[in-house]
């Protein structure tokens, strides 16, 4: 192993709560009246405060100990972004149980393995149709005692309704009114507290189990970066099930700050404009996505304005190259870049709603050019990189130590080593406890001195700064014998091409790379009304003028690129990539062997017809 190290264990921070749930005690006792919560309700939003969150809490808490819940025992927990979500996995930490957390678009076989294995015996649902799939698998899950439903009403037996479960809990606290805090004070640090299975593609899902302590050592880790305080307002989408987003919600325990939450993908950027953020975390396909619909935009209204788009891109591009070497903008950049600023890119920012501090990626890698792009504009997308094994928050460029193409500096507490191999290694206080029921498994990656094996190829700056350049797994291999990064060019090609929502770069063992490409529907429509491209979503994706434009950027992507890297063959598919289908995570990363699979004859006639 190499001694190339970045981060100290010994690097101060707060101390942390004794649990998750202790978290929310301190948190409502410093901040009773301010706003935690705010949600949308009949077209607009309404708030909860801590105090009002707490009671909500309790009660849900107090009923899951009248129906027996003990320490440590699972609780699924079925839903889509929403505040209900935050409550009902509040509610399981201050019973001192485990959330076991499933995406809603799993199916029902997968989801029956995940409560079965990890032994829950209570699950909140969203709705009836996740009451129905729970129905169907219910000779596979003969642990599941209760089933809780946010949206609908209970059956007398099986089912509860979200209020019949407060109601029990209400007349539990009136019997037993300290029940909730004693629950409380028995949890310790390394109790469990979270179950989130991986995506399974090649094998059985394994279950990461992350204690209460990986959980607030994140919380006070994200507040000593200073990045954020209680001033903020966060606006949150990400689904909740994935260790990202438990990550925000332990940092808003931690700080304090206020979150507007709501998972509608489609409803994003007009919720930014209405609740006015001053940070937001996301995945890349977010950003990328706002990268290409402005972009689509400025292109579609041509002439003057779409000329001056782009000077002051140019300019703000200057501006942003002298700001990532420490400098600022002077003389005659200056001046264009405030003008640059007046007539484009404070309307681009008020798109977002005007107050935006930071914007974090994370989950997957982020197009240099696009964070750029976003720099450019103000915006200053800040990188982090984690697994769901080391609690998602393992390292974060910071405001006064950025660079885009990084994932900044580990977080205190934590280390990251470069293996031999390039392999990417983390300790540190987030690294999870283990696979649950798979010790063989647990010991393949995270060794006796707890240094856990990511998975991920990488290397340390001068600066002390991580830069991922691929899966392991991902990296692949020409029959020529040279190796690729599919990622790094995936990435650089979304950037280049702004009408592209996927590409999936395919190589291993072929002589050459090719590539199977897919369009976003948005800014497809966009690009073809300006450019007279008729017909529906799959006829734009087959016509002529498309597969030029996409030609042009896949040969301006080829002359970056080494020769053994370039495209040599590329297919438009007729259809996006999606959650539903199959083909992305819900935290919209590309399934590629699963997808090599669904299209193996496409891929195989490229090779065939040279």
């Amino acid at each position: 192993m190499t001694a190339l190290t970045s981060g100290s264990a010994t690097a101060p921070y707060p101390t942390p709560a004794a649990s998750v749930a202790q978290m929310l005690v301190d948190r409502v006792k410093q901040s009773p009246r301010q706003e935690a919560l705010r949600f949308p309700v009949d077209g607009g939003w309404e708030s909860l405060t801590w105090e009002q969150v707490s009671r909500q809490v309790y009660d849900l808490a107090a009923g899951l100990l009248n129906l027996g819940l003990a320490a440590e025992d699972r609780v699924g927990l079925i839903c889509s972004t929403r505040y209900e979500w935050i409550l009902a996995d509040l509610a399981v930490m201050c019973s001192a149980g485990a959330t076991t957390t499933v995406y809603p678009s799993t199916e029902g076989a997968d989801v029956a393995y995940m409560l079965s294995d990890s032994g829950s015996r209570i699950v909140f649902v969203e709705n009836d149709t996740q009451v129905d799939k729970l129905r169907d698998q219910r000779a596979r899950i003969p642990a599941v005692e209760k089933v809780v439903v946010i949206d609908g009403e209970g059956d007398g037996d099986w089912v509860l309704g979200w209020s019949d479960l407060a109601n029990l809990g209400t007349a539990h606290l009136a019997s037993s009114p300290d029940a909730v805090a004693a629950a409380i004070g028995d949890i310790r640090p390394g109790h469990l507290a979270t179950l989130i299975y991986t995506s399974g593609t090649t094998g059985k899902p394994k279950g990461v189990e992350l204690t209460q302590s990986c959980w607030t050592y994140e919380g006070v880790c994200v507040e000593a970066t200073g990045i954020l305080t209680p001033d903020d307002l966060q606006f949150l989408w990400l689904p909740l099930s994935h260790s990202f987003g438990k990550v925000l919600l332990a940092a808003q325990l931690q700080i304090g700050f206020a979150t507007a939450i709501d998972g509608r993908i489609e409803n994003i950027v007009e919720n930014l404009a209405q609740v006015r953020p001053t940070f937001m975390a996301g995945a890349p396909r977010i950003f990328e996505k706002v990268h290409a619909r402005v972009v689509q935009t400025a292109k579609g209204e041509g002439g003057v304005k779409a000329k001056i788009f782009d000077w002051a891109f140019d300019v703000g591009r200057q501006a942003s190259r002298r700001q990532q070497q420490g400098l600022e903008p002077t003389g005659v950049l200056k001046v264009q870049h405030a003008i640059a600023d007046r007539l484009v890119f404070q309307k681009i920012r008020a798109r977002l709603g005007g107050r935006i501090r930071y914007l974090v990626s994370g989950s997957a890698a982020l197009s240099k050019e696009v964070a750029e792009w976003f720099h450019a504009a103000g915006l200053l997308v800040l990188e982090g990189y984690g697994l769901t094994e080391t609690s998602a928050g393992t390292c974060l460029n910071r405001p006064g130590n950025w660079r885009f193409g990084t994932v900044g500096e580990p977080l205190a507490g934590s280390e990251v080593r470069v293996a031999d191999d390039g392999e990417i290694l983390v300790r540190g206080p987030g690294v999870m406890r283990g696979y649950h029921h798979m010790p063989e498994q647990t010991a393949e990656v995270l060794d006796a001195d707890g240094w856990f094996a990511t998975g991920d190829v990488g290397e340390i700056d001068e600066g002390g700064r991580i830069r991922i350049t691929d899966r392991k797994k991902d990296l692949v291999k020409t029959s020529g014998g040279k190796y690729i990064a599919p990622s790094v060019i995936e990435a650089r090609f979304k950037a280049l091409c702004p009408i592209v929502s996927q590409m999936l770069v395919h190589v291993d063992g072929r002589k050459f790379a090719s590539a199977l490409i897919t369009l976003d529907p948005d800014t497809l429509a966009q690009w073809a009304d300006n450019n007279d491209v008729e017909g529906d979503y799959a006829e734009r994706t087959r016509d002529a003028r498309t597969i030029e434009y996409i030609q042009r950027s896949v040969d301006e992507l080829n002359s970056t690129l080494n020769r053994w890297e370039t495209i040599k063959q590329f297919r438009v598919l007729g259809h996006d990539f999606s959650v539903e289908t199959g083909e992305l995570t819900p935290s919209l990363k590309v399934k590629r062997k699963v997808v090599e699979s669904m299209y193996k004859d496409t891929l195989d006639e490229m090779y065939t017809e040279r």
